[in-house]
């Protein structure tokens, strides 16, 4: 098992400078001034895993793809810890002649063998789910 090592440092107020295992720096804020929350980051992380493996396996399926945007809508716990309760994918796939089938598809085997995030957050307790439209481009 590799180990992976990154940092945070605490900048002022609630800005933290985070340096992720590949050396790339992230700002994080809790405030939302000078970066992003560190829960919008695991938003983020989900969405951009997710979005790697649907852009991945419909490239491996032959499948034209100009564009894939996922838009994420989430649901957070009143109580603190603040939680993901739940939250939902919307994929936007563009491209010539995308197949509904293959989308759906990739959509199922990210959500279900690759993507790291998904897997984590569900075994987590949080409800993921999923759907998508194509657009022709």
């Amino acid at each position: 098992m590799a180990e992976l090592k990154a940092s945070v440092t605490w900048q002022q107020d609630k800005a933290f400078m985070g340096v992720a295992p590949s050396g790339h720096e992230v700002q994080i804020d809790a405030d939302k001034e000078k970066g992003a929350s560190p829960m919008e980051l695991i938003l983020l992380g989900l969405g951009g895993c997710a979005s790697y493996d649907v852009v991945s396996i419909l490239q491996k399926s032959r499948q034209e793809v100009k564009d894939v945007r996922c838009e994420l809508s989430a649901q957070r716990a009143e109580t603190v810890p603040a939680v993901y309760t739940a939250i939902h994918m919307h994929f936007v796939v563009t491209g010539t002649d995308i197949a509904d089938k293959q989308v759906k598809r990739a959509i199922k085997l990210s959500a279900e063998k690759y993507c790291s995030a998904s897997r984590m957050l569900v075994q987590g307790g949080v409800e993921i789910t999923h759907d998508f439209e194509v657009v022709a481009g």
